[in-house]
């Protein structure tokens, strides 16, 4: 019984293990589209710099730099099951069958690396300047972030492999304890069968004495 109780409980373990692992490939997921948004927003601080555009053509390059802006703030506030993604809050994970938990570090896309790139202009040349180095900053942030992410997924996976095969270790002990053996019980069968039929042979063969006696006598 306290072989079943565990592994019950290292099956729920498993399951909120597998759901932080979803967790953390949704927040990467995310973290692709912000990484190719502050790409084309690279490009386009880089290109507002080039003096041969007019301003009507920065103008043009700073309403596309707004809306990748607004897109990444936009992905700041998302959410998996009503939890938040990027609020950069640190989750506690139930990994084991005795309430152990793993630290989920969070990353927080709401960081002002990230929220500043709205409030920059590329409409000037040295406001591209500026934005150019902004974006370079929030490059190298988005690098370290999925690098928490990617630390986060490997290791719950192996929080995870790490339950199965405890469940499976637990279900072969409590087979041994719970389990018939099915050769041993169909070696015992065939005894106790022959057993059997040699005694009821027997008194058949028994029964058969007296008739025979009787026989003689008369």
């Amino acid at each position: 019984m306290n072989l079943t109780e565990q592994m019950g409980e290292n099956s729920a373990a498993s399951d909120n293990v597998n759901n932080a692992i979803s967790f953390n490939q949704t927040q990467d997921g995310y973290l692709q589209q912000v990484n190719s948004a502050l790409d084309r927003m690279s490009e386009l601080s880089v290109q507002a710099q080039d003096v041969t555009k007019s301003n009507s053509d920065r103008g043009l390059y700073q309403q596309e730099f707004n809306t990748l802006a607004n897109y990444v703030n936009n992905v700041a506030t998302q959410s998996f099951n009503g939890v938040s993604l990027f609020s950069g809050s640190t989750l506690a994970v139930t990994t084991d069958s005795n309430g152990g938990t793993f630290a989920n570090k969070g990353v927080n896309l709401g960081a002002s690396v990230y929220s500043g790139l709205a409030s920059d202009s590329i409409a000037t040349t040295s406001g591209a300047v500026t934005a150019m180095n902004d974006v370079a900053a929030a490059v190298t942030q988005l690098a370290s972030d999925r690098a928490t992410i990617g630390t986060n997924e490997e290791t719950l996976t192996d929080y995870s492999n790490q339950l199965e095969t405890l469940n499976n270790n637990l279900s072969a002990a409590n087979s041994q304890i719970m389990d018939v053996d099915v050769a041993q019980e169909s070696t015992n069968y065939a005894q106790q069968n022959i057993l059997v039929q040699t005694g009821t042979a027997m008194l058949a063969q028994a029964n058969t004495m007296p008739q025979i006696a009787l026989k003689l006598l008369s």
